[in-house]
């Protein structure tokens, strides 16, 4: 038994107990707001002050998000990731904080609007040449997470270190990140390995459901799904361009960055989110998606909160402002193709039964301790 009356209180330790604002290096932190407006201590430009804790603040919040999606990519690189254990458990933790994070950064805007357009304008012109746009932290995350630079909108913006771009190093440290592999592709990856249409889970699988004997029986499930979803559509649907959408996406080209394979794995698991084993791996794909929106109401606020400030004027970067808020908008989505697999979805009432084996090992119940099957 442990002997606790040895054990020294830290109150009486030698140590130095730690200190709140040591700790927080707090002076350090309140010395860094330094407006361009401040001349022999008098703050010349009231909303400067706020207009920089905001802007700080966002490159504090970035620092976290970078820091989850590196734990998170970090773990998804493993050859084999626990499905049902602590790794994915993690993962979806630490992707649902990044949610929250966003949300938070979203309504910082909020407080950024009650600035008037005037208020800005009494400091705006000491702007010049320095934007949002060269958030090197930004472009870091929308690079981990898997925006390719050729797919983000006007990317000749993204490719030059003259002003209003970015610096050398800041340059040479976003080209390194999109070097980096993504979390996007580790998502595929991920996808693609997923053991669902294994023969030995499809044996009991009854061939009468399908036309084509010569047919696997992954092929026969999906010949019978098409059918069923066929069957979902209305007549106000474009059934021929959804069939052949279909086709393209689940067998033929996929989308996007994503595999064929890896968006059959995507729909079979928001087909069947309720079985046990599928939980963790939906929560994932809709944190996924999730994020995505928060990303583009990111944008969205950034784009109104600009046409309130400065109307359609050129922004202090050198970009075309509004403009160029816009096609981001549109443009820069990063799990679009995840979000559009709920295209294809039909109801829980007429999904194909699965296989006895299948669904046996899709429960908790029924999987052997210390192993996963898939």
């Amino acid at each position: 038994m442990r002997d606790y009356s040895a054990m020294e209180c830290p109150f009486n330790s030698s140590k130095m107990p730690a200190y709140y604002g040591s700790y927080l290096a707090v002076d350090k932190l309140l010395d860094l707001q330094t407006p361009l407006s401040l001349i022999e201590g008098k703050l010349h430009a009231h909303d400067e002050m706020l207009f920089i804790i905001i802007h700080q603040t966002y490159e504090l919040w970035f620092k976290q998000i970078l820091h989850e999606l590196q734990a998170c990519c970090e773990v998804l690189q493993q050859p084999s990731a626990d499905d049902n254990g602590p790794d994915m458990n993690v993962v979806v933790h630490r992707l649902r904080r990044i949610v929250e994070i966003w949300k938070l950064l979203n309504h910082q805007v909020d407080v950024l609007e009650t600035m008037t357009p005037l208020d800005f304008l009494d400091f705006r012109s000491s702007l010049e040449g320095a934007s949002g746009f060269q958030s090197t932290q930004f472009r870091k995350i929308e690079a981990t997470l898997g925006l390719r630079m050729e797919n983000r909108f006007r990317p000749d913006y993204y490719k030059h270190t003259e002003v209003g771009g970015f610096s050398p190093a800041d340059y040479s440290v976003i080209v390194e990140a999109e070097k980096t592999t993504t979390l996007l592709k580790l998502v595929d990856q991920w996808l693609a390995r997923m053991p669902f249409f294994e023969e030995s889970f499809w044996d009991d699988w009854g061939e009468q459901q399908a036309d084509g004997a010569a047919d696997t029986r992954e092929l026969k499930f999906w010949n019978q799904y098409r059918k069923l979803y066929e069957a979902s559509l209305s007549d106000r649907d474009e059934k021929q361009d959804l069939l052949g959408k279909f086709n393209e996406t689940f067998f033929k080209t996929g989308a996007g960055d994503f595999s064929p394979t890896s968006l059959r794995a995507a729909l079979f698991i928001m087909l069947y989110r309720d079985e046990p084993l599928f939980r963790l791996p939906f929560a994932l794909l809709n944190t996924l998606i999730e994020i995505d929106e928060q990303l583009g109401n990111f944008r969205y606020r950034h784009l109104q909160m600009v046409r309130r400030m400065i109307g359609t004027r050129i922004g202090t970067g050198g970009s075309s402002g509004e403009q160029y808020l816009q096609g981001a908008v549109n443009k820069n989505y990063i799990f679009k193709e995840l979000a559009g697999v709920i295209t294809f979805l039909i109801e829980r009432r007429n999904l194909p039964q699965l296989p006895k084996r299948l669904h046996q090992a899709l429960r908790f119940s029924l999987v052997e301790r210390g192993t996963n099957p898939l």
